[in-house]
C-alpha cells in the first residue's frame, strides 16, 4: 500500500518527524529476512501508543490495530501492525545504547540548556523488571533531569552487580552539560563523580552525609565556627525563605562559604572544590517543629546562598516531576516488560513520551497534568498530532 502524505509540522520542537529521522539511524539487530516491520515504524508506533496510555506490548498492539488507518498516514506498515510477541522480541533484541544515543541526540536538538541550569542526576529502579520470582536482578536506571527545561536529558542502566556510583560518570560523559550545575544526592558524593563533572566543564553541588563522614564533620565544624562570628554573614553568603500551606510552615536558611585545596584535608581531596553549603530547614506542622541540616560541596566559585538554596530545591524536581510522574501517570513500577533489553528500552520510550507531553500545551490552552494529557491524546486525533508536532 502506498504511503499517504505526511502531515505538516507545526515547528521542529519535539516533533515526530525529527524522531522518525533519529529512529531511522538506529542499527537494526534483526537478520535481514526477519525484518517484516521497519524498525523506525515499530518505535514510532510504540511511542504513539505510550503517549496515549499504553503500558505493555499487548496495549501497543491493540492501539495499533485500532488506529492503523491513522498511523499509515505517516508510518510504513507493509505487513500491518506487529503482534505483541513481535514487539517484545524487537525490544528485547534492540541494543539499548543505540536507543539511548538517539534519545540524547534528539533531546539536545530540541531543548537548549542555559548557562548555570541545574541538571539533577538520580536513579530509579524498575520494580517489576526482575527475571524470575525471588530474583534481585532489577533494572536500575540513572537519569539526568534539566530542572529549567523540565526534560530528561539522558539515562543509562547500572551494570549488573554494580550501582549508581559507576553509572553516573558514564552518563555524565555522554551529555553536553557545559556550564551547567550538576546536583546529586549523597550516594553520588564521590571523587570520581566530581572529576567527571569537572571534566565535562560543568560545576557540581554534591550532598554530603555519613558516607563521607570526615568531610561531613569538617563542614559542620566549619559552619559552627563561622556562625559564631558576627561579621560572617552578608547578603551573598546567607539567605532565608519562608513558605506556608496545607497547615505547614517551612523556613529555610542557607549559608555558603568559600574553601579550596589550600584549606587542607579533606577539602584538598576533591577535584575543583570551591565552596561548602549549609541548608537548614525548620518545618512546623501544627505545634511540632523539626529541624534538618543538609551539607553540600560545590565547585562553583563565589556561590551565592540564594543560588545554592534554589539549586538544592531544584534538585527535587527529578523526584517530583520525573520519578513521581513515571510511577503515577505512566505506572512504571507496575510494568512487567522484562525480557532481554526490553525493560531498559521501554523505559527510554517512556522518557520520549514524557518529554513530548511536558512540552505540549493543554487542549484549548487548558492546564493539564501528564495523566490527563495522555487521555486527551488518546481521545482526540488533533491533540495527538499537536503533541507529536503535526498540524
Amino acid at each position: 500500500m502506498p504511503r499517504a502524505r505526511k502531515p505538516k509540522l507545526v515547528d521542529e520542537d519535539m516533533s515526530t518527524a525529527s524522531i522518525v529521522e533519529y529512529f531511522a539511524s538506529i542499527e537494526d539487530p534483526r537478520i535481514a529476512r526477519s525484518r517484516l516491520h521497519p524498525l523506525d515504524s515499530v518505535l514510532v508506533l510504540t511511542l504513539c501508543a505510550v503517549v496515549c496510555g499504553a503500558e505493555s506490548f499487548v496495549a501497543v498492539e491493540d492501539f495499533g490495530r485500532c488506529r492503523e488507518d491513522w498511523l499509515r498516514t505517516f508510518l510504513d506498515l507493509p505487513h500491518g501492525i506487529p503482534s505483541h510477541d513481535t514487539l517484545g522480541r524487537i525490544f528485547a533484541y534492540l541494543h539499548p545504547e543505540e536507543l539511548e544515543r538517539v534519545f540524547r541526540e534528539w533531546t539536545a536538538a530540541v531543548s537548549k540548556l542555559t548557562k548555570g541550569e541545574v541538571v539533577a542526576v538520580d536513579g530509579k529502579t524498575l520494580r517489576r523488571s526482575f527475571r524470575s520470582a525471588g530474583s534481585s536482578a532489577f533494572v536500575h536506571m540513572v537519569s539526568a533531569w534539566a530542572a529549567g527545561n523540565r526534560v530528561v536529558l539522558g539515562q543509562v542502566k547500572t551494570e549488573d552487580k554494580s550501582n549508581e556510583i559507576t553509572a553516573i560518570p558514564r552518563l555524565l560523559q555522554l551529555l553536553n552539560i557545559h556550564g551547567c550545575l550538576v546536583t546529586i544526592d549523597a550516594m553520588g558524593c564521590q571523587k570520581d563523580i566530581a572529576q567527571a563533572v569537572v571534566d565535562a566543564k560543568a560545576d557540581y553541588m554534591l550532598a554530603v552525609k555519613g558516607n563521607q563522614a570526615t568531610l561531613a564533620d569538617s563542614i559542620a565544624g566549619a559552619f559552627e565556627q563561622a556562625l559564631e562570628d558576627p561579621d560572617f554573614i552578608n547578603e551573598d553568603n546567607y539567605c532565608k525563605t519562608e513558605n506556608s500551606g496545607h497547615g505547614r510552615t517551612e523556613i529555610r536558611h542557607c549559608w555558603t562559604m568559600d574553601v579550596d585545596a589550600e584549606c587542607g584535608h579533606p577539602y584538598d581531596q576533591w577535584p575543583g572544590l570551591q565552596g561548602i553549603v549549609l541548608v537548614e530547614a525548620h518545618r512546623t506542622l501544627s505545634t511540632k517543629t523539626s529541624i534538618e541540616r543538609r551539607y553540600y560541596i560545590t565547585s562553583k566559585a563565589g556561590f551565592k546562598a540564594s543560588d545554592a538554596l534554589a539549586a538544592s530545591r531544584s534538585h527535587w524536581g527529578i523526584e517530583n516531576q520525573l520519578h513521581w510522574v513515571l510511577d503515577v501517570a505512566f505506572r512504571e513500577d507496575d510494568c512487567r516488560v522484562r525480557a532481554g533489553h526490553a525493560a531498559e528500552n521501554f523505559a527510554v520510550i517512556r522518557h520520549f513520551a514524557l518529554n513530548l507531553l511536558k512540552a505540549a500545551p493543554g487542549p484549548r490552552g487548558k492546564k493539564l497534568g501528564i495523566k490527563n494529557k495522555r487521555l486527551v491524546a488518546g481521545w482526540n486525533d488533533q491533540y495527538m498530532l499537536r503533541v507529536l508536532g503535526f498540524h
